[in-house]
């Protein structure tokens, strides 16, 4: 079986000396089972992205990467790090810098990462060219603003720019939240066909069960800091063991 690509080991994360936000968690992400992270407001679960991403580092347990313990000061795994795990953030609208044109949005990633160093500029054109082609975007919106855009089609243009390097896990942050139902619709389809097109996994926060059990296998629900229930979608939604998780099912509206 194959071993998690990125894992958190008895985690826990305090600021400062403050009650501890996040205590004793453990998730694993396997290659190609994306995993939801659900909870109220408050939970721990955009801690626990931000550590899963390396923006902050946990007070205990550990963060690995293909069974390594993240550290700063080991440049070679950092920067393979920072290839294989990418990050689309909640809002289309403020995650993209409005004065940049799309192709040096989705080529960012690839600059900062030094896989352009050398590169001639007609194959630097087709890579960020085949990004958009991949997230259902025309070649000529390489050209284009931000603002020219509705608020799904700039999501897709951080999906983009989050693929363009070729990463292994994608982390998102209520990737759908600040879109209509419809278009929500199309941005999950996306990352589901990603999944099967380019081997991409997805660590999810998300308040939305129904998008949850559409796009992730696992889900590991959290409680003021803790995990009190992990499992298979299916199982974890449908029969929910935990006192918790059956009151955040039983709070999904349902029509009469």
């Amino acid at each position: 079986m194959t071993g998690p690509v990125l894992e958190a080991r008895e985690v826990r994360f305090a600021y400062g000396r403050s009650a501890p936000v996040l205590d004793d968690v453990s998730v694993a992400v396997t290659p190609g089972r994306n995993l939801a992270l659900v909870g109220e407001s408050g939970a721990g679960k955009t801690t626990l992205l931000r550590l899963l991403l390396g923006l902050a580092r946990p007070t205990g347990g550990a963060i690995r990467y293909d069974g390594r313990d993240l550290a700063p000061r080991d440049r070679a795994l950092m920067r393979e790090f920072r290839r294989g795990v990418q990050t689309v953030f909640q809002d289309p609208y403020s995650s993209l810098d409005p004065r940049q044109r799309v192709s040096g949005i989705v080529s960012e990633p690839l600059r900062s990462l030094g896989l352009l160093d050398g590169v001639p500029r007609d194959v630097a054109r087709a890579r960020v060219a085949e990004a958009l082609r991949a997230v259902g975007l025309p070649e000529d919106a390489a050209g284009r603003y931000p603002h020219e855009f509705s608020g799904g089609q700039r999501q897709r243009i951080a999906i983009a720019r989050a693929i363009a390097c070729g990463p292994r896990v994608l982390l998102a942050d209520e990737p759908v939240s600040a879109l209509d139902v419809s278009t929500r619709v199309r941005i999950v389809d996306l990352l589901a066909e990603l999944r099967e097109t380019r081997g991409l996994t997805v660590v999810m926060v998300s308040h939305d069960l129904a998008v949850v059990a559409a796009l992730c296998q696992e889900v590991a629900v959290l409680e003021r800091g803790r995990i009190v229930e992990s499992g298979e979608t299916a199982q974890v939604l449908g029969s929910p063991r935990h006192p918790y998780t059956r009151r955040l099912v039983d709070s999904v509206p349902r029509l009469p």
